[in-house]
């Protein structure tokens, strides 16, 4: 399947790049890290540590093991912090 894959914050400097395009066999949001992590020292910096680390599928809200059925979009942020 093709993604549009989005990075915000200290992950897209870590990248470096704001957004890809990708094709991967990933089933879940946790398999697609694992996929970006062996691309490059790049990625796999940005995904060392998971626990610092929040997803959103097709602009909703999702942890780790959700499905990537159907989906065409997967963004990647620090967690969020209210005020």
């Amino acid at each position: 399947m093709t993604l549009e894959v989005l990075y915000f914050a200290w992950l897209r400097e870590r990248i470096g790049q704001p957004r890809e395009r990708i094709d991967t066999a990933a089933e879940t949001v946790r398999d697609l890290i694992a996929d970006l992590s062996s691309r490059d020292d790049w990625h796999a910096a940005a995904f060392a540590d998971l626990t610092a680390i929040r997803c959103a599928v097709d602009q909703q809200l999702a942890d780790l093991d959700a499905s990537l059925s159907g989906a065409r979009e997967v963004a990647f942020f620090p967690p969020m912090t209210g005020g």
